[in-house]
């Protein structure tokens, strides 16, 4: 007997992602996710997220993983997703992290404009 594997995404998948769409604000997210998730599950995404940054720009295995206290079996396992994953961490981390040409990339706000408009960032200086 074979396993049928299961349809990606569901339906109700789907449903979750179009909620997600419909955040508008940085404060809308935080009560989202909180809402939605406990602060382990929280906190488990956010070191994921801080895994692609931190590959993103090259940083090895062994490093990420003393400084996120993690294993760099779990460090490879994000960065399996990320170089041959469905292209989500990819995209995201391009638009985020990437300095390199690239049209979706943007600068934090904080940088463009207000109090800290012609501010340098520390690594620039």
């Amino acid at each position: 007997m074979s396993k049928k594997l299961a349809a990606y995404p569901t339906s109700e998948m789907v449903a979750l992602f179009n909620a997600i769409q419909e955040i508008r604000s940085d404060e809308e997210a935080a009560n989202f996710f909180r809402d939605l998730l406990t602060i382990a599950e929280l906190k488990e995404f956010a070191n994921r997220w801080q895994m692609v940054k931190r590959l993103v720009r090259g940083e090895s295995y062994l490093k990420i993983a003393r400084d996120l206290h993690v294993s760099t079996t779990t460090v490879g396992r994000v960065a399996h997703w990320l170089n041959n994953g469905s292209g989500g961490y990819k995209a995201v981390a391009s638009r985020l992290f990437d300095t390199r040409k690239n049209p979706d990339y943007h600068e934090s706000p904080r940088f463009r404009s207000g109090k800290l408009a012609g501010w340098r960032k520390p690594n620039e200086l």
